[in-house]
């Protein structure tokens, strides 16, 4: 007897502290609108593609918070039924539930299977962590009870499923709903809740992203269940085909992140600090994504790795690379690494050459230099003699390359590097017209760009906008002033030569089917091989090399390079317009020297702006002195012309100032009628970088 009241006693003692412990959490429970906050949970960024398709999502992934009455009622059924299907019935825990598990337990010998409510899960989701402790389990069932007591049922469901984790980051039905099936939870069918009803129990197993078979089966399970708890009847569940639910394609994660990985790390200046979750959208096209990582894929060599950077004409980067495979080595060699361009570097040689005032047509001799020591080979180790700017770009010849930077200056050249984007440190030594500085691929990419912007700057950008959750603009990308890097028609000469290069060059290779402009690079003994090019608005550049930057057989700029090139462009412009180059661009007006002015064969007085006739000295042709009483100015020579004039001569030209009289003015003589020339024979064209007594050119095959 004494016994049982000694039981009776530490029951009744534990209600008593049980009351009073669900009394003391029923105080000290957040406000209900605390609860739906879930920044608690930390910051989830979410990164958009162009065509708004998900890249990635860093931190936890939120959707929208949706109200028990927006809540589809599939899903609250479907959630009900496979987690708790006397939810309406328990106060926070259920007492039947514990006593079926207790006996299947002692009947079967297993350990007690778990019997979490609803509510229970929310306690531990928002309060409590996941270990398996006895305390734990007491702590999980005074918080259940409390909530219980604080909040309605809905309320508790409604929290449930707005905070509750369904793998891969995504909290709550909206953020899962988002990302396995691409629309919010607000438009759930059947189907679609129960793969996601099926997700709590083993989020990770069942992700329709890591798994789709087994998602699908596991919502066969979860309509069953509702069928046998009545939620639904048969005829409903058979209609419902699991393998016909649409599960949204996700990108391929492995070389997305090296865009994403440059692209981030801006937010930092551009947004101000904040918690709140947010959506980046950027630039990034899907499409051209695969294609190039294809691309880099297929082409480059064995035990090299491969970089691309592919830039709208507005400067978006629709695509980037930078390495076979982001698992392995995050290291983006698109954006980080240094390497040597090679004869790419010819770009800011001939624009030097161009802007200096030379022309694609100008004769240049291709024979053995030495500047300030260094001796300069071609890579056939033969010279060519005479040959056409255009054709030495083709050509890639480096010896006129060198003798361009003596004319032009090594400084000037290193200057339109600079002035085109590239951002390391470039050397003045002569041997820097080969390319032997070291650049990063995206500054090529940029400089390029800039080119087919007909000299005006292009500006690599990742981020078109970022908001909030709830719709707030945090930034929006704007398009910078125009910054004129060079004049049109320098853009449109250097266009001509980069046409030239794979039509006729070293860039053959590249050739996809419409005009493209383009230069290949090579550096000493293969170590690193380029192709950059541009067509149809879009701009590429493509590296391959080894880190180590140790020899690779075969690696030169027209090969592999430009083959991935080539497989790269071809899906990514397929669907733009063919656009043909401006390679003729007039001079305006405003460039021309005053001896230039002209209208028509006629040249303009400064005065009426009408057109007057001018003898074989240009001097101007009937027209009268103004009459202003001055005596008519006459040659400083002798009539005979011959000598310099006397001082006599000069004060009767000159004479001293004397009052004015009146006069009548004299009839001036007629001015003198133009006498006819006879015709300017033209004059041989020669290399503007050669001695007088340089051979004259050879005929050239257009």
């Amino acid at each position: 007897m004494g016994i049982v009241k000694g039981v009776a006693y530490a029951a009744l003692l534990s209600l008593l502290a049980l009351i009073v412990a669900v009394a003391v959490a029923t105080a000290y429970l957040p406000s209900y609108s605390d609860l739906t906050k879930r920044s608690d949970l930390g910051q989830m960024i979410r990164v958009h593609a162009a065509n708004g398709q998900v890249l990635v999502s860093i931190g936890p992934s939120f959707g929208q918070w949706l109200t028990y009455d927006r809540i589809p009622a599939e899903m609250r059924a479907a959630m009900i039924s496979t987690e708790d299907r006397r939810f309406r019935g328990h106060l926070g825990i259920d007492p039947i539930g514990i006593g079926r598990a207790i006996a299947s337990a002692v009947v079967k010998g297993r350990r007690v299977s778990a019997t979490s409510t609803i509510t229970q899960q929310l306690a531990r989701n928002i309060f409590l962590t996941n270990n398996r402790s006895f305390g734990r389990k007491v702590k999980e069932a005074i918080l259940a009870l409390a909530l219980e007591r604080k909040f309605s049922k809905d309320q508790i469901l409604e929290l449930y499923l707005n905070r509750v984790y369904f793998g891969g980051g995504a909290y709550g039905i909206d953020a899962a709903s988002r990302k396995f099936f691409g629309h919010g939870a607000d438009r759930l069918s059947l189907g679609e809740a129960a793969i996601i009803a099926g997700l709590v129990k083993a989020p990770s197993n069942y992700s329709p992203t890591a798994d789709v078979e087994a998602a699908r089966s596991r919502s066969s399970v979860v309509l069953q269940t509702m069928v046998k708890n009545g939620f639904i009847d048969s005829a409903t569940a058979a209609a419902v085909d699991p393998a016909k639910v649409r599960i949204q394609e996700t990108t391929n994660q492995n070389s997305v992140r090296y865009f994403t990985d440059w692209a981030l790390p801006q937010l930092d200046s551009l947004i101000d600090e904040t918690t709140d979750p947010i959506d980046v959208w950027t630039t990034l096209d899907p499409g051209m994504q695969v294609a190039a990582d294809k691309a880099i894929r297929a082409n480059a060599p064995d035990g090299a790795q491969g970089a691309l950077v592919a830039i709208d004409r507005d400067g978006a980067v629709r695509a980037m690379v930078g390495g076979k495979d982001y698992v392995s080595s995050i290291y983006n060699r698109a954006t980080q690494a240094e390497r040597q361009p090679g004869s790419a570097f010819k770009l800011f040689v001939y624009l030097s050459a161009l802007e200096s005032g030379m022309k694609p047509t100008d004769t240049i001799v291709d024979e053995p230099v030495t500047i300030d020591g260094w001796s300069p080979r071609n890579s056939t180790r033969t010279n060519l003699g005479p040959v056409t700017l255009r054709e030495a770009f083709s050509r890639s010849i480096n010896t006129v390359s060198a003798k361009i930077g003596a004319q032009v200056g090594f400084t000037t050249i290193a200057d339109m590097a600079r002035r085109f984007g590239i951002t390391t440190e470039i050397s003045t030594y002569p041997s820097m017209v080969l390319g032997s500085s070291d650049v990063r691929v995206i500054d090529m990419a940029r400089a390029f760009a800039s080119v087919q912007n007909k000299g005006v700057a292009v500006t690599p950008y990742g981020i078109r906008r970022v908001v909030t959750a709830d719709g707030r603009m945090l930034y929006q990308h704007e398009s910078e002033d125009e910054r004129v890097l060079v004049a049109p028609w320098v853009a449109a000469e250097m266009t001509d030569l980069l046409q030239s290069a794979v039509l006729s060059g070293t860039g053959r290779a590249a050739q996809i089917g419409r005009p493209v402009a383009g230069k290949t690079g090579t550096t000493t003994s293969n170590k690193d091989g380029w192709f950059i090019g541009f067509s149809s608005g879009l701009t590429t550049a493509v590296w391959m090399g080894r880190d180590d930057a140790r020899t690779v057989g075969g690696l030169q700029g027209g090969t592999a390079p430009a083959r991935a090139f080539h497989d790269f462009m071809s899906v990514a412009v397929a669907r733009r317009p063919v656009e043909q180059f401006e390679t003729q661009v007039p001079i305006p007006d405003w460039q021309l020297s005053p001896e230039e002015e002209i209208f028509g064969d006629q040249a303009l007085d400064a005065n009426t702006m009408q057109p007057m006739m001018v003898d074989e000295n240009g001097l101007p042709i009937g027209i009268p002195p103004p009459d202003q009483g001055y005596p008519q100015q006459q040659p400083m020579i002798r009539p005979d012309g011959t000598g310099d004039p006397t001082q006599q001569e000069l004060d009767q030209a000159f004479p001293p100032p004397q009052q004015p009289q009146p006069q009548q003015q004299q009839r001036q003589p007629p001015p003198p009628q133009p006498r006819p020339q006879p015709p300017r024979q033209p004059q041989p064209q020669r290399d503007p970088l050669a001695p007088a007594e340089a051979p004259q050119p050879r005929p050239q095959a257009a």
